[in-house]
């Protein structure tokens, strides 16, 4: 009889801790589920955004190539999380093991991709954008996206060219205007009593440093938004952890189930 409970209470227990981790691994596949709900609506946005953001990521191949890869695992990891919550609350073995190797595939390859792209940021952005400011900006042609969105990027946050006011030289931007040593969108503004007339835009564009601003603006944006290039680190962090824990409640959910 002593035995018979014993084995009884086992049981209860067992069933208890399969399904305490059915439903933690329901509820952590609910967070990739919203994860790559995210990615998608971030792909999204950028391939459709109309103020012009989109034709600066279509002028560097590294970064249009990265919006689809984005879109992929998006897409993969909001099918997954679904697949993943059916077959926690369902208990299907070939389901769980299913999702547990292709979830592994993208955690390798997430892990993969935030460590090239922490080791290259700094080379590879820096490059591509600088060469395809060189090719393509136009300077005062404001028909063009790419070159009026630049203006605007320039004369919001205070900066000129992608490193320095030197990236203009041997440039698309001085063969169009040989007399002028940077663009207009580079010079430095009196901002007193909301006047918004240039200081001196003559002696800016001949190239003086004291009426132009001298900072590249990959610096002046990376410093802006630096807080949230933390968030955004700090959260691929927490994604990595979700989809390390769903896979390992998948596996001990999938060797539970009778």
């Amino acid at each position: 009889m002593g035995h018979g409970e014993a084995s009884a209470r086992g049981t209860a227990m067992e069933g208890d801790c399969l399904s305490c981790i059915k439903y933690l691994m329901f509820v952590f596949n609910f967070f990739i589920f919203l994860g790559g709900s995210f990615l998608l609506g971030v792909g999204v946005w950028v391939l459709v955004d109309p103020t012009g953001f989109r034709e600066i990521v279509a002028a560097n191949p590294l970064l249009f190539t990265g919006v689809y890869v984005i879109l992929a695992m998006g897409g993969m990891l909001f099918l997954l999380g679904f697949l993943g919550c059916c077959g926690a609350i369902r208990e299907n073995k070939c389901l769980l093991l299913f999702f547990f190797m292709l979830i592994l595939i993208i955690f390798l390859a997430e892990l993969a991709a935030a460590i090239l792209a922490f080791i290259f940021r700094e080379h590879l952005t820096r490059e591509y954008f600088t060469k395809e400011l060189k090719r393509h900006y136009q300077g005062y042609n404001n028909t063009d996206v790419f070159t009026s969105t630049w203006n605007a990027i320039m004369t919001t946050f205070d900066c000129c060219g992608v490193n320095s006011p030197e990236d203009f030289e041997e440039s698309l931007f001085r063969l169009i205007n040989p007399n002028d040593m940077v663009p207009e969108a580079c010079c430095q503004r009196n901002s007193h009593l909301g006047d918004v007339a240039y200081i001196s835009r003559e002696e800016c564009l001949m190239g003086s440093m004291l009426f132009r601003h001298n900072k590249g603006c990959y610096s002046a944006v990376v410093d802006y938004f630096e807080t949230y290039i933390y968030l955004a680190g700090a959260l691929a962090i927490v994604v990595l952890t979700i989809e390390l824990f769903a896979m390992v409640f998948a596996m001990c959910l999938f060797r539970g189930i009778q």
